[in-house]
């Protein structure tokens, strides 16, 4: 059985190479991110009830 299961292989892919990023390209100028103003959201005043008149 052993060498039925050795011919057929295995579903399962290959591990991913592990190591060291290539990181920053030599010589590419680099940019800062844009910076946009904070937008702040004010919260809205309660209305106060008013009297109901007859």
């Amino acid at each position: 059985m052993r060498i039925i299961l050795e011919g057929i292989g295995t579903p399962a892919c290959l591990p991913k190479l592990r190591g060291k990023s290539p990181g920053w390209e030599r010589g590419k100028p680099r940019q800062r991110r844009i910076r946009y103003p904070i937008v702040k959201k004010t919260t809205t005043k309660r209305r106060k009830q008013q009297a109901k008149s007859a």
